[in-house]
């Protein structure tokens, strides 16, 4: 289910109703869930990951790919979807991904890993995403 624009909760507090406690601390807290907890850490279920906050589509699974590194990641989302931001929490440079419509964290992208021809790696919060699987 996608929310339109109209249908976007404008506040936190409608964020924090909305979300479960934990969907909350991840998605609007920019928080990270523990690795090799999230449901889609092995998933290799085809169809396309949307955000959980509003259902925005973000990353289809043919993209999906094992990083081993605890969540589930992705070597590209789909174009003007997720948007980048310099995050400088932990006291390093990352990148921060997040949803393009909802502002909602995701996760953080890697590049240069070598893990694949896009040499990119968007780590992303189980949490952040539902797969919605290819009934074809």
């Amino acid at each position: 289910m996608s929310l339109d624009d109209s249908e976007l909760p404008r506040t936190e507090d409608e964020w924090r109703v909305r979300l479960s406690a934990e969907e909350f601390r991840v998605l609007r807290g920019h928080g990270t869930e523990a690795p090799w907890t999230g449901e889609y850490v092995d998933t290799k279920t085809p169809g396309v990951y949307h955000c959980r906050a509003c259902g925005l589509e973000l990353f289809p699974s043919d993209t999906k790919f094992d990083s081993h590194c605890g969540w589930p990641s992705f070597d590209d989302a789909i174009p003007e979807r997720v948007r980048e931001v310099e995050d400088r929490s932990l006291g390093m440079v990352r990148t921060e991904i997040r949803c393009a419509r909802c502002d909602s964290h995701l996760g953080h992208v890697f590049k240069g890993e070598g893990f694949t021809p896009k040499d990119t790696r968007h780590c992303v919060n189980s949490v952040a995403i539902r797969l919605e699987p290819d009934v074809t």
